[in-house]
């Protein structure tokens, strides 16, 4: 954009110096301040000493990190699939004139706009092993004869948390994928109908590559999302059984609270060097900057 008086760029720089002081404020400050105090050993009842990268080496050569890891990856490649797939679904039945549409999209926003720590706390009781719903209609139907420790075991542990982290955020994956069909222009349907071409066709043709954009950004923010798990695996398991379902961010969390910051913050970074790494990934398999040229 070029700004033809010294009086416009003035405004504009306005306009944006409130969100750069923001973003300075609480992102930059905080991350860098995590950056520096991973270089120290920084325990609560101990004399706070730059150790540079003793806590990055005691890291990788920790068991459980490496459990927290396997585990937070294989929740991404389990839920976010889900939950893009099953979006779609649901974003294409809304998008066409279906009865009580509109009531319709206001009941998919409820499961998302239900607080992670509610929501948790709602999947334990219907796996609870004595009184769940999960274990009442099992029985009913006759699938199982008795009740199932649906979280005491990894297995079960890590569905059950992959099961209740779709239903809350499949919502969300919808009403952007949503936002992306609405802004398709309708002229190219009728076009493609004109020439012949059934459903699939047309959800080939037009739909997935005018989509592609706004799948991708789902994608980074599921992902992302995804990747910084807390709520869920706190109140369903709290990392159980025996460490099976310890998020990075569990595990990151356990250390502030033992008051051991400087590997905590270790642990965040790499956290953080995760999250930048796959948002560089899919900003280029968005080609957002071809976009806006």
């Amino acid at each position: 954009m070029e700004y033809h008086t010294f009086s416009e760029l003035r405004e504009s720089y306005a306009f944006i110096l409130p969100l750069m002081i923001f973003i300075l404020i609480f992102v930059l400050l905080p991350v860098l301040g995590t950056f520096i105090n991973s270089f120290f050993r920084d325990i609560s009842f101990m004399q706070r000493k730059f150790i540079l990268f003793e806590n990055y080496k005691q890291l990788f050569n920790d068991s459980d990190f490496y459990g927290a890891i396997r585990f937070t990856i294989l929740f991404i490649l389990v839920s976010v699939p889900l939950e893009i797939i099953l979006g779609l679904i649901f974003a294409l039945i809304l998008n066409e004139a279906v009865p009580f549409r509109g009531f319709l999209r206001a009941c998919v926003l409820l499961p998302w706009a239900i607080p992670s720590a509610i929501s948790g706390r709602l999947w334990e009781l219907i796996f609870n092993y004595n009184y769940g719903l999960a274990n009442f209609l099992c029985i009913k139907l006759g699938i199982s004869t008795g009740p199932i420790n649906w979280l005491g075991s990894s297995l079960g542990a890590f569905l059950g948390i992959v099961i209740a982290d779709v239903w809350k955020t499949t919502p969300f994956v919808t009403i952007i994928l949503l936002a992306g069909l609405s802004s398709i222009p309708i002229e190219l349907y009728s076009q493609a109908k004109v020439d012949g071409s059934n459903f699939l066709q047309r959800f080939h043709k037009v739909t997935m590559p005018l989509l592609k954009p706004v799948l991708i950004v789902a994608l980074l923010f599921r992902t992302i999302d995804a990747l910084r798990i807390f709520d869920l695996v706190y109140v369903l398991t709290h990392g159980g059984p025996g460490g099976a379902t310890t998020s990075l961010s569990l595990y990151s969390y356990r250390y502030f609270l033992a008051g051991d910051f400087g590997y905590g913050s270790a642990i965040s970074v790499v956290l953080f060097v995760i999250a930048f790494i796959l948002s560089v990934v899919y900003i280029k398999l968005g080609r957002f900057a071809e976009l806006g040229t």
